[in-house]
């Protein structure tokens, strides 16, 4: 007999499944309705308009290899008051690149990423060994101020706990240009289609190997499939963080992205990688 608790994860998967095929066929569709407008463009205006229509195709492309959210959208909370402090000056970096950067890790060596946010420190030990593509994109990234300044831009509270960042964009569609392999799918952390508490993971299209920058920080543990790099784990003063962003809530579905932002201001200052 199915209890109701296993009822619950299951909706709730069922739920996350429909959701990432929602999210497929818009991104599909918007896809289609560019190439129609690059095309009336193409032949109503020629010549010099045809290097305007090529950036259009170009941000288009980027568009579709970017990584979208992995998660369901939350219940909205009550509004709690803003725990965290106002971002540091600076604004978000607009990078893009065509591939995966080279190798530059110490696979065999410790790494560390800490995410200097407004609401207080993450640190994160990562999964060198076991997700080398992964830590050593994030290792590029941060070091190009790829993360600095961008909004944490999802807080699910309901069926799935967890925090979405990474998307310079703010809008869950954001993403470095490339896309990585997935790895470490068979952590042994990953036990029942759950992401424990304190993981850290990939956000993909719901695809294989579509990872690319954006990543979610794990407060509770959740009912996911086995289908998101895991390739961090939160410090102990890390979750407390955690802890203070969750229990502040989150907002109403974004009726476009159908995001439910987190009510408290997580922006990312500062990220660094650093070996150990």
């Amino acid at each position: 007999m199915v209890s109701q608790e296993q009822r619950r994860r299951q909706l709730a998967r069922e739920k996350f499944l429909r959701q990432q095929q929602r999210r497929t066929e818009a991104r599909r569709k918007a896809r289609l309705r560019n190439s129609v407008i690059a095309s009336v463009l193409g032949v109503v205006v020629i010549g010099s308009v045809a290097l305007y229509t090529t950036g259009v195709l170009k941000n288009d492309d980027k568009k579709a290899n970017a990584a979208a959210d992995t998660t369901p959208s939350a219940s909205p909370t009550s509004k709690a008051p803003d725990p965290c402090a106002k971002p540091a000056a600076g604004s978000v970096k607009k990078l893009s690149w065509k591939k995966e950067p080279a190798m530059a890790i110490d696979t065999s060596a410790n790494y560390t990423m800490k995410l200097a946010t407004t609401c207080g420190d993450i640190d994160i030990a990562l999964k060198t060994a076991a997700a080398p593509h992964t830590v050593n994109s994030f290792n590029f990234l941060a070091g190009q101020g790829y993360f600095d300044h961008t909004k944490c831009h999802r807080l699910t509270t309901d069926g799935i706990f967890v925090l979405q960042c990474g998307d310079p964009q703010g809008t869950g569609m954001g993403g470095p240009g490339y896309t990585l392999p997935d790895e470490n799918l068979k952590d042994k952390s990953l036990k029942g289609n759950t992401y424990p508490a304190g993981t850290v993971a990939m956000a993909n299209t719901g695809q294989k190997h579509t990872g690319g920058s954006q990543f979610f920080l794990v407060y509770k543990n959740s009912p996911l499939p086995p289908s998101y790099t895991p390739f961090g784990t939160v410090s102990a003063a890390g979750m407390k963080v955690l802890q203070k962003i969750a229990a502040a809530g989150a907002q109403a579905a974004d009726p476009t992205s159908g995001n439910t932002a987190p009510n408290a201001t997580v922006v990312i200052n500062k990220a660094t990688v650093t070996k150990s």
